[in-house]
């Protein structure tokens, strides 16, 4: 095995944690990114983790980075699908390019970053693929539709995907993230936030670091028997508000 990790979306917030989890546990990583070329640039100086730049949604620009790095570091072992987006609106008033963007790079992105790597595993016998869903992909949430919609995408696309791969050595798994402590959570009004944090049961956001774990652990050779599974990592949230 050449222990290669993709994480898309990983130069911030939830992907630089399992990036660097995955380091830690071995791992030769590519992270990429989209857009911020300083912030991905400084975790590559401050980690030393590769990164790579393009567009998820993008299935050519998808086939071309794997392929580079493929070529660059080798045969891609795990994948974690990571990389994601809002365009946060009442759907009365949202446009179809907020719909679309969302749906492209939140679930589009599943066949473009996947369908690269997906046959390689299935010849080597041996792959891990970890989708990072949302709790509003499980509960829904009012002002995003589309981000909603897309992420439960993912959890069938987990589901169907780790059923078609079981008998190749390939796991498909997903995690749900809660409300974590990221730049994305920071952004959202100070009051929101605190109604938010009040109805998560253990009174506290999450940490990237606790995703990360979970992922490091789905990527082991210890979870060979875990293929299909949905992992809420949320605080007891979704439970609470079932």
């Amino acid at each position: 095995m050449s222990n290669v990790a993709i994480v898309t979306g990983g130069t911030r917030g939830i992907g630089a944690a399992i990036s660097t989890a995955l380091q830690d546990a071995g791992y030769t990583v590519a992270a990429t990114y989209a857009g911020n070329v300083e912030k991905a640039e400084a975790f590559k100086a401050e980690t030393g983790i590769h990164v790579y730049k393009w567009d998820v949604a993008d299935a050519k620009a998808c086939q071309d980075g794997v392929n580079q790095v493929v070529s660059d570091l080798g045969a891609v072992e795990v994948l974690v699908n990571n990389a994601g987006i809002t365009r946060d609106g009442w759907f009365h008033k949202m446009d179809y390019e907020q719909w679309s963007a969302v749906v492209r790079t939140n679930l589009d992105s599943m066949f473009t970053m996947t369908r690269p790597v997906i046959d390689g595993m299935r010849e080597r016998g041996h792959g891990r693929i970890i989708n990072i869903s949302s709790i509003n992909g499980q509960k829904g949430q009012l002002g995003q539709t589309n981000y909603s919609a897309a992420k439960a995408g993912v959890i069938g696309f987990t589901k169907a995907l780790a059923q078609e791969n079981a008998r190749k050595g390939v796991t498909v798994n997903c995690i749900c993230p809660g409300y974590i402590d990221t730049d994305m959570v920071a952004a959202v009004p100070e009051k929101v936030l605190e109604g938010i944090i009040a109805g998560i049961p253990v009174g506290r956001l999450g940490k990237a670091e606790e995703i990360a774990a979970a992922v490091r652990y789905l990527a082991s050779k210890d979870a060979g028997f875990m293929t299909g599974a949905v992992l809420t990592i949320n605080g007891g949230q979704y439970y609470a508000n079932g």
